[in-house]
């Protein structure tokens, strides 16, 4: 019976043995891993030896991708921005308000004409910054019915700005530095040029000749020397007051040769403020139904 359990011990000794070793081995392994500079080792000696291959790919294609990218950066660098077109601006509606047909640029220190929508009937730009009108500022805008640049610094407006507005009715040009009044448009109802710099040479004989509907002229606080020659019969309200006017004449309003003649339209005229005394004009104003706002004496 001894001799059996000797015999089954010396058969199962080589299997049970190696167990320590296994445990050695752990703790080796285990106690590798426990120092941070041989793990940083093993780390460094492993992506060298077995991601060589994988590193170069990746390192190549991060070069290639700043390549790329420092190239786009340099194209962008070194290609010029395209020029500017006037077009290309700040849109007119939104750096004014556009409205039903009217644009309201008011007090927001343009200096020109910004480009108008095609359907633009009423033109609010007061109190700006705006020196100069030209044609091409409303070449596209056949509408338009009403302007406005009430309190501008304009100097200057070509002849054929407003000649060719077919549509335009009220023209509203007060306080600026005006010299002289442009070409009128055929249906204008309403002028006003107040607050201006205008002379009598600076309104052609004929200005205002074929104006058939100008119903109100507003010309005060300007330096007129004489009353604008052929005034229309539409005119109900004339505002001269304020000029340098030193003189009228039997033709000035009315026709020295017909005694018959009334102006029935005229409701008023005003021409105090003038170097002018109105006693010494009587029969200027025999066609009147309403005598002048002036001094008499």
């Amino acid at each position: 019976m001894k001799t059996l359990q000797s015999t089954l011990l010396l058969l199962f000794m080589p299997l049970v043995m190696p167990a320590p070793q296994v445990q050695q081995d752990s703790r080796v392994i285990s106690d590798y891993g426990t120092d941070p500079f041989e793990e940083t080792l093993f780390s460094q000696d492993y992506e060298d030896t077995y991601l060589d291959g994988r590193n170069i790919k990746k390192k190549e294609t991060l070069m290639l991708t700043d390549e790329k990218s420092l190239q786009l950066q340099n194209d962008d660098i070194s290609t010029p921005p395209p020029p500017k077109r006037e077009n290309d601006e700040m849109p007119t509606c939104l750096l004014c308000v556009c409205l039903s047909g009217s644009v309201y640029c008011e007090e927001i220190d343009i200096d020109a004409v910004p480009p108008l929508p095609k359907e633009s009937a009423y033109l609010y730009a007061r109190f700006n910054k705006i020196k100069k009108l030209t044609a091409k500022d409303f070449a596209d805008i056949p509408n338009l019915r009403r302007i406005d640049f009430t309190g501008n610094l304009l100097e200057d407006i070509e002849d054929s700005t407003f000649s060719k507005l077919s549509m335009l009715e009220e023209l509203i040009l007060a306080e600026n530095q005006l010299l002289k009044l442009p070409v009128l448009p055929p249906k204008l109802t309403l002028l006003n040029a107040k607050y201006n710099k205008i002379k009598s040479k600076g309104i052609k004989a004929n200005t205002f000749k074929k104006l058939n509907n100008l119903s109100f002229l507003y010309l005060d606080h300007n330096a007129l020397e004489s009353v604008p020659l052929n005034l229309p019969e539409s005119l109900r309200v004339i505002h001269l007051q304020f000029n340098d006017i030193t003189s009228i004449t039997d033709d000035t309003f009315c026709k020295a040769n017909d005694s018959h003649y009334i102006r029935n339209r005229i409701e008023e005229i005003r021409l105090e403020g003038n170097p002018i005394v109105l006693g010494k004009h009587p029969n200027s104003f025999i066609c009147l139904k309403r005598l002048p706002i002036g001094s008499y004496f």
